[in-house]
């Protein structure tokens, strides 16, 4: 899935075991439903073939949200007739005996009725509006974490694996999905159509998966023997041919990197309306929002039509990571999404080149290394015994970190002889289910390296180091300790670090194990992470820092270069830099032409923006343009005909920068004007630079285009920037568009964490999400509301800090505890660095 607990053991376990009880194991699920959407319910019934591996008098499995209407236990000629109990607290079905059922074998019938629900979990609606201007509904489903059984009974959890015969009823116009192939229709004397898919193989209930609706299918595309299609909205079969290209690569590339064939029987790929996450593997079904597959390549920018790339080869990775082998509780979930977003950049790398993603995957690494240089970071893995805590395993550190110290470790230990393990991996472990030390054997079995050792440290504690290096008479020492942007809150901990010394003779790798070393035989040592793959810091003096980049910016290479300017932001976050010093760095890169280099500058300069008021800000406007304006001219404001797509991308980053941070009024006046540039990312960039300037009419010209857009891109372009108006008023009316039900569900919470970063109406905005907090809380999915709160960070006074801690103490959000205590953190640490920085700056730059 494309989307957390004290840093080691997360929260105290609950007087309820998490886990259902073992003496009754599912085999196979025979699921038939009938959805009602016209009702928004659906009927019923689930055929469960179990073994009974002790004699029992009662089953306990789980269910939520459904009304039952009959239960029965069949064993060969007898059939038996269970009392039954629905616990909606724990969300179990417990059924009662009469008498002790022996060992073996047996059929649990179930007839049930449920709702259709509208909050985007287990089976819900999804609405979208025809050509016509009609609305259209369908009837979609999302299980994972824990919601499968708000669709039908069952073993709700990873470790029940079986196989799934699923049947559909449904209306005779419309389109049905699941996870295998249709094998049978049939009319129905009622006017429906009967929809029977083939069994699929032994898998998880996370990953059953049904879409009903008036949608549309492409033709099947073959991929290496496996049949692809997009299912989408009727009229839009036209911009799914960038999804299915990618798809089809992924799916060959996949089944050549595992070694194993795909292990499903086809692969539908759902453009989903309303979906809480960015997209789900479903076997065979696999759910996205419409963003991301339905796709103009002429319209979308460079990072749109990456950022679909990259989701589905990251669902397509899930299909035998994490499909075929699952982990067996949801502790191990990081193992499924740090490795399928490890291996969605292997396979975008593969598909093109050109787009150097292992290179843009540093910024990936760096929201890592923001959440996890605080301390109230967690460790990659830690104990879940709830739902509420399963779904805070679904983080930046389970997914961005995660991925990171993979590629740490398959650099360390070299790319195939990783691809090598992966597949001892999952040829050994094929429809089992594993803990992480189970990857860690196959990689220690295919290296030879201690590689459980090495990695403990990296998954079972919370926290990275960062690496001093000093010269000496003796040679370079190299030493560790925890990094953490409150300075009072690092311990003695430590971690096998795999170091890449680049210095003038070449690069010295070595594994630091110990707290520190002297290596002997080199000097002068400019970065202990050549190449950026490490998941560390690197502490070196602004002086070393800004030499390196201003005088070897033509041989470092661009990853190193973009690892030394964000290790230089983070340093100064941290208080070891002054931002003086990370402005100096910023004037040192004014001769580099690297998008990713930029990126991370602009990104420095904006939050430095962010902090500073009236004559200071102006002044430090100036200072922006002076910096940028150089590698701005090399660019040019009209793309090239050679330009490639690094290149447009960096001119839009420089654009934003200019014209955002630096208040260049060339920029502004010029982006009013591009927002429909042929060039995608240049039109993205000016709609940027035009809406943090813009007028009311302004705001009604994007809010038109928003409403109009003819591409998903385009409708979230549009919307997103509404965010970006400095008028408190105009945002009072986004907002009011987002509270009404205007906004789509899923668009909600995250154009609210935009607005929270308004400079001008950030502080308007969070008043109103605590004026409406109940209607926020029941109307938005429960993992978004936390990534609304993202947007706290920005409100860094001492004021805005006690509001937040006084609001969220007295509303608090359990299935995102951990993610909100890391997020006031954070606004406390933005709120020190404007304290500490804001006058001292103010003065030097005045």
């Amino acid at each position: 899935m494309t989307a957390s607990d004290p840093s080691v053991t997360g929260n105290d376990t609950p007087a309820l075991d998490p886990r259902l009880p073992r003496h009754v194991v599912p085999n196979n699920y025979g699921i038939h439903l009938v959805p009602l959407i016209e009702d928004a319910t659906f009927t019923g019934s689930v055929t469960i073939d179990v073994q009974i591996t002790e004699s029992t008098s009662e089953i306990v499995l789980n269910a939520a949200e459904l009304t039952i209407a009959s239960v029965s236990i069949r064993r060969g000629d007898e059939t038996i007739d269970p009392t039954w109990r629905l616990d909606s607290d724990t969300e179990r079905m417990h059924l009662h005996l009469d008498s002790l059922l022996a060992a073996g074998s047996a059929t649990i019938d179930i007839t049930f009725a449920g709702i259709l629900n509208d909050q985007l979990r287990g089976f819900y609606l999804s609405t979208y509006i025809d050509d016509d201007g009609v609305e259209r509904t369908i009837a979609t489903s999302q299980m994972q974490s824990t919601d499968a059984r708000r669709a039908f009974p069952c073993w709700d959890e990873p470790e029940w694996k079986a196989t799934y015969s699923t049947t559909l009823d449904v209306d005779a116009q419309h389109l049905a999905v699941s996870n295998a192939a249709i094998v049978d229709e049939t009319m129905l004397d009622n006017g429906l159509r009967r929809v029977k898919f083939a069994k699929t193989m032994k898998m998880s209930t996370y990953l059953v998966a049904f879409v009903v609706g008036p949608l549309e299918a492409t033709e099947p595309v073959d991929a290496g023997g496996v049949p692809v299609r997009v299912v989408h909205r009727p009229g839009q079969g036209h911009l799914t041919s960038f999804a299915l290209d990618v798809a089809v690569h992924a799916l060959t590339w996949f089944q050549e990197y595992y070694d194993i064939p795909y292990p499903g029987d086809k692969v539908d790929l759902i453009a989903v309306p309303d979906f809480a996450f960015g997209a789900m593997e479903n076997l065979g079904c696999v759910t996205f929002r419409d963003v991301l597959l339905v796709i103009d390549p002429d319209t979308a920018s460079q990072p749109e039509l990456q950022r679909a790339a990259d989701v589905i080869n990251h669902e397509l990775a899930h299909m035998w990571f994490g499909d075929l082998v699952t982990m067996q509780w949801w502790e191990g979930i990081w193992l499924n999404e740090a490795f399928a977003t490890f291996m969605e950049i292997a396979c975008s790398d593969a598909y093109r080149p050109d787009w150097r993603v292992w290179d843009t995957f540093g910024r990936m690494r760096s929201m890592a290394f923001d959440v996890d240089s605080l301390c109230a970071t967690r460790a990659i893995e830690y104990p879940v015994h709830s739902p509420e805590e399963a779904e805070g395993m679904f983080d930046i550190l389970t997914y961005e970190k995660g991925a990171s110290v993979l590629r740490m470790l398959e650099q360390h230990i070299g790319p195939e002889v990783f691809r090598d393990g992966v597949r001892r991996y999952l040829k050994t472990h094929a429809y089992k289910n594993t803990k992480t030390t189970d990857l860690w054997d196959a990689l220690e079995a295919a290296s030879g390296e201690p590689v459980r050792t090495m990695m403990d440290g990296w998954i079972y504690q919370g926290g990275h180091p960062v690496i001093d290096i000093e010269d000496t008479p003796h040679g370079v020492r190299v030493a560790q300790s925890q990094f953490t942007l409150d300075p009072t809150g690092a311990d003695d901990r430590t971690w096998s670090v795999p170091l890449a010394i680049a210095h003038d003779e070449g690069t010295t790798r070595v594994l630091l194990t110990g707290n520190e070393t002297v290596l002997t035989g080199i000097s002068e040592a400019k970065t202990a992470n050549a190449g950026g793959a490490g998941f560390f810091r690197t502490q070196l003096s602004p002086e070393t820092t800004v030499s390196t980049l201003a005088s070897d910016f033509a041989t470092a290479s661009p990853a190193d270069r973009h690892t030394l300017v964000d290790d230089a932001w983070a340093l100064t976050v941290a208080g070891r830099w002054d931002a003086a010093d990370f402005i100096d760095v910023a004037r040192a890169c004014a001769g580099d032409d690297d998008l990713n280099v930029w990126q991370a500058v602009s990104a420095g300069l904006s939050n430095i923006a962010h902090i500073l008021d009236g004559d200071a800000l102006a002044a430090f406007q100036s200072d922006v343009r002076g910096i940028a304006r150089p590698a701005f001219d090399r660019v040019g404001i009209e793309p090239g005909a050679n330009d490639d797509d690094r290149t447009r991308e960096r001119r839009a980053t420089l654009v934003r920068l200019l014209g955002v941070t630096g208040a260049d009024e060339a920029i502004i006046e010029a982006s009013a004007g591009m927002f429909d540039h042929a060039d995608a990312s240049l039109g993205a960039a000016a709609l940027t630079v035009a809406t943090h300037h813009g007028d009311e009419s302004m705001y009604q010209r994007v809010h038109a285009a928003w409403q109009m857009a003819d591409t998903p891109q385009a409708e979230v372009r549009n919307l997103r920037a509404l965010a970006n108006f400095p008028s408190t008023t105009l945002i009072d009316w986004l907002v009011d568009e987002i509270l009404d039900g205007t906004v789509r569900t899923q668009d909600g919470p995250y154009v609210l964490r935009n607005a929270l970063h308004n400079r001008e109406a950030g502080e308007r905005v969070w008043q109103r999400i605590k004026d409406n907090w109940d209607v926020i809380n029941e109307r938005f999915p429960s993992n978004s509301l936390s990534r609304m709160l993202e947007g706290i960070t920005a409100l860094d006074t001492d004021d805005g800090v006690a509001d937040v801690a006084a609001f969220l103490a007295e509303h608090p959000l359990p299935q995102g505890a951990k993610q909100v205590e890391q997020l006031q953190e954070r606004q406390r640490v933005n709120a020190a660095l404007r304290a500490r920085e804001a006058d001292r700056l103010g003065q030097t730059l005045t």
